[in-house]
């Protein structure tokens, strides 16, 4: 039995399924998918994804690539670049699928970021199968050393210590602070690098018809293998829910307590009340006459923007989310995905969206600020809107319970907590009920559209019950 039908809970109840198990999802909202939704936010035929849009996890996720998705209809566009950051008078700094592509748009920086990536690089895939998961002693520990040796600093030591170049630093600051913390935080060195990887090991690719288009084709690979979904089903108790061997909840600690507060010591529960949970969001999604009208033109080339200028500019403002602030110029992750996938829209019309981090719960509205600063390096773009749609985070969190507070990767990730939530315990997917587990975001490996979590409790709950 699966709660929760995200991508950890439908991965999950696949690879259950695939190992002879009978699996039923049960989800509270009238369509699957958690954070992988596509939706009509603002006018008729204009598609847009209600969370995640761009996918360098999905495609380089071990698990997901063993499904075969493609042969379930999933389709992915990659963009002429992973990312873009556009930087003042007109200038970008241009992540591209190559290394020494990129490098060599470095300047002073080129042989150390070819140094720092190349090797990585080649690593990737035995990265990924190492942290996609929990902690345990590395497959590859050579590629992990390597890793490790840069990715437990700070994201500003690493960009003060190895870079010199204005754009060199911008170029990381953006990866780095997918991460929703302070840059000077121990480890957030770790998420740039991971990203910047994959940017060159796998790109970073949208699903062609909407991020849904990837949860249609786990739930064709599900029902192929005598899965079953049902949706619209809130619970409340666990004892509402059929008989079964085992649970596997792809929600919130909160959620998983609340749900099985009798079957938890009243230790554990108050273990899952001290579980941290980060800054929220603020999301505007538009309808557009026309292409977003980047300053640079290379910018209109990607189907991801890190906007938000220097390696100051956005460690000031992840900074201030963390401080209770909301910046005046706030960081953002720009997806315009009709770049390469103009089936969202109506012919010539475009759609995006843009995300800034904002104190857990707030309730300010941003969408001036965030429209201000695509403005600083799109002049014009107000005039390309036919349409806007707004989530605050308690939108986010009533879209999806998981986000607590508008919090979109489930509680913090920092070095305190990414191995151990939600609770430090041998095996992170357990409970102190032999038959219920969590698999949700809040497992390591923590967020983003790959499923590992899922795959990982599945493989826990099996030990267990067969």
């Amino acid at each position: 039995m699966i709660v929760g039908s995200g991508p950890n809970g439908l991965a999950a109840a696949i690879h259950l399924a695939q190992n002879g198990a009978q699996v039923l999802v049960v989800e509270a909202k009238s369509t699957p998918g958690g954070g992988m939704r596509t939706a009509e936010l603002t006018l008729p035929g204009y598609l847009h994804d209600v969370c995640a849009a761009i996918h360098p996890m999905g495609i380089a996720s071990p698990f997901l690539k063993s499904l075969d998705l493609e042969a379930h209809g999933l389709v992915w566009a990659q963009p002429t670049y992973p990312v873009v950051q556009p930087m003042d008078d007109g200038k970008a700094v241009v992540h591209e699928r190559s290394v020494a592509d990129t490098a060599a748009r470095l300047g002073p920086d080129r042989d150390t970021y070819q140094k720092l990536f190349t090797p990585l690089t080649e690593d990737s895939e035995k990265l990924y199968h190492s942290l996609l998961g929990p902690l345990s002693i590395p497959r590859h520990p050579f590629a992990m050393l390597k890793f490790a040796r840069h990715a437990l600093k700070s994201a500003r030591q690493l960009a003060d210590r190895s870079f010199k170049t204005p754009e060199a630093k911008a170029l990381f600051s953006g990866h780095a602070a997918h991460s929703v913390q302070p840059l000077e935080n121990t480890a957030t060195a770790a998420v740039g690098m991971m990203l910047g990887v994959s940017a060159h090991s796998v790109g970073w690719p949208v699903a062609v018809g909407g991020t849904q288009s990837i949860t249609r084709a786990l739930l064709s690979i599900l029902r192929g293998l005598g899965g079953e979904i049902i949706c619209e089903t809130s619970v409340s108790a666990l004892e509402a829910l059929p008989k079964a061997k085992a649970y596997l909840f792809d929600t919130s600690p909160r959620a998983m307590s609340e749900i099985c507060h009798s079957q938890f010591p009243e230790g554990y529960r108050d273990r899952l009340k001290s579980y941290r949970y980060g800054p929220g969001v603020f999301k505007v999604d538009w309808a557009l006459n026309e292409p977003i009208p980047w300053t640079n033109a290379e910018a209109r080339l990607t189907a991801c923007l890190h906007v938000g200028g220097t390696f100051d500019e956005v460690a000031d403002a992840e900074r201030e989310c963390w401080q209770g602030h909301h910046s005046r110029r706030p960081f953002l992750i720009l997806a315009q995905p009709t770049v390469v996938d103009p089936s969202r829209a109506p012919e010539g019309k475009h759609t995006a969206w843009a995300y800034c981090h904002v104190p857990n719960g707030s309730t300010v509205d941003m969408q001036a600020r965030i429209e201000e600063q695509v403005e600083r390096f799109a002049p014009g773009f107000r005039d390309c809107i036919l349409e806007s749609h707004t989530m605050m985070t308690t939108d986010v969190e009533a879209y999806n319970p998981n986000y607590i507070g508008g919090d979109v990767i489930g509680g913090v990730q920092d070095l305190g907590q990414l191995y151990t939530r939600p609770v430090a315990r041998l095996n992170p997917y357990t409970t102190p009920a032999k038959n219920i587990f969590l698999c949700s975001a809040s497992t390591p490996p923590g967020a983003g559209v790959h499923g590992m979590c899922g795959y990982h409790a599945a493989k826990t709950a099996l030990k267990r019950i067969q």
